[in-house]
C-alpha cells in the first residue's frame, strides 16, 4: 500500500469542513434515493447514480481540458476502486436490506471505521492504531447505535446471512479507503480519480442491471424521480466523490471514513430542517457521543482542555 506522509496527523479545519460537507452530501442521498426507489428498482437507481455522475465528471474534465489517463495500470486501479467502493458494497447492502431493517443495517455499516482502523494498522506504515483513535471510533460507533435506537439491536439476532452481507460491505468500504490512497501516489487528481471510479463502476454494474431489472420493461419515471436521480448523481456522487478523494489524499483512510458516523447525523438534521421532523432525545444523545468520539480521534480538544486544566492548577 502506498504511503501518505500526512495521514497520521490530526486533520486540519479545512479537512474537517470537507468531511462535514461530504457527510451532508451522502446523508442527502437518502432523500434522493427514497424518491427514486418508489418508481425504479434498486440496480436501475444505482446505475443511474454512477452513470450520470460519470457523464457529469467526464464532461467537466473535458471542458477544463483535462484528459483522462490512458495508462492500463491506472485504469486497473479505477476498476479495483469501483469494485471495492461501489459494485461489491452496493450489491451486498441491497441484498442485506431485503432481510433486515434499515436501522440494523446502518449500525452494521457504521462498523466501517472500526475495520479501517484495524486494516490501516496492518496494511499501511503511517496510519497506525493509537489509543485515542480506537477509543474515539468505539465511542462514535456507540453514538450511531444510540442515535438509531437500541431497539434496532434486537433484530441483530436473526437473518445472520444478511447481517454478514452488510458487515462484508463495511469491510469492502474499509479496504476501498486504504486501496484508494494509491491514486495520490500515482499523481492522479481527485476529480480524475472520481471520474475514473464511477466510470468503472458503471461498466461493471450495467450488466447486473440489465439482467436483474430489465429496465426496458419499466414505465417512464416521473419528473420527480428523474430529478432525484440527477440530484443523487450530481451532488451525492459526482461532487461527493471529488471531496472523498481529496480528503483521502491528504488525511488518510481512517480519518476519511469517519464520515460513516456523520452520515446519520446529516440525514437526521436534513429531516428536521427540510421535512419538519422532530429531533428525539436519543438522536441528541447519539450526536453528542459521535462528537465526543470525533474529538478523541482528532486529539486537539483534549490537548486544549489539558492545557487549560494544567494552567488553572498552576494558578491555584
Amino acid at each position: 500500500m502506498s504511503v501518505s506522509p500526512s495521514a497520521n496527523r490530526a486533520m486540519t479545519w479545512r479537512e474537517w469542513a470537507m468531511l462535514m460537507a461530504l457527510s451532508a452530501l451522502w446523508g442527502g442521498s437518502f432523500f434522493f434515493n427514497a424518491v427514486a426507489i418508489k418508481e425504479l428498482p434498486v440496480f436501475t437507481v444505482v446505475v443511474a447514480r454512477v452513470g450520470l455522475a460519470a457523464i457529469i465528471l467526464l464532461t467537466v474534465l473535458r471542458m477544463m481540458g483535462q484528459p483522462m489517463p490512458t495508462s492500463r495500470r491506472i485504469w486497473a486501479a479505477f476498476f479495483g476502486m469501483g469494485l471495492l467502493n461501489n459494485a461489491i458494497p452496493f450489491s451486498l447492502i441491497v441484498w442485506g436490506q431485503q432481510q433486515i431493517a434499515s436501522g440494523a443495517a446502518s449500525i452494521l455499516n457504521a462498523s466501517t471505521p472500526l475495520f479501517t482502523v484495524l486494516f490501516a494498522h496492518v496494511l499501511t506504515t503511517d496510519e497506525k492504531l493509537t489509543g485515542n483513535r480506537l477509543l474515539g471510533v468505539l465511542i462514535g460507533f456507540l453514538g450511531v447505535a444510540v442515535m438509531v435506537g437500541f431497539d434496532a439491536l434486537s433484530t441483530l439476532g436473526g437473518h445472520v446471512a444478511a447481517q454478514l452481507m452488510c458487515l462484508a460491505a463495511a469491510i469492502s468500504y474499509a479496504l476501498a479507503g486504504i486501496f484508494g490512497r494509491r491514486f495520490h501516489a500515482m499523481g492522479v487528481a481527485p476529480m480524475v480519480t472520481a471520474a475514473g471510479q464511477v466510470t468503472a463502476s458503471s461498466l461493471m454494474l450495467i450488466p447486473v442491471m440489465l439482467i436483474v431489472d430489465r429496465p426496458w420493461t419499466l414505465p417512464m419515471p416521473s419528473l420527480e424521480a428523474i430529478g432525484a436521480l440527477i440530484g443523487v448523481a450530481a451532488l451525492s456522487t459526482a461532487l461527493g466523490y471529488v471531496l472523498f478523494f481529496r480528503i483521502l489524499a491528504t488525511a488518510g483512510a481512517t480519518n476519511l471514513l469517519l464520515v460513516t458516523f456523520l452520515i446519520p447525523v446529516s440525514a437526521i438534521l436534513l429531516g428536521v430542517l427540510v421535512l419538519n421532523e422532530t429531533l428525539m432525545p436519543k438522536q441528541l444523545a447519539g450526536m453528542a457521543l459521535i462528537s465526543l468520539g470525533l474529538a478523541a480521534i482528532d486529539g486537539r480538544p483534549w490537548r486544549l482542555l489539558h492545557r487549560q486544566i494544567t494552567a488553572a492548577v498552576g494558578r491555584a
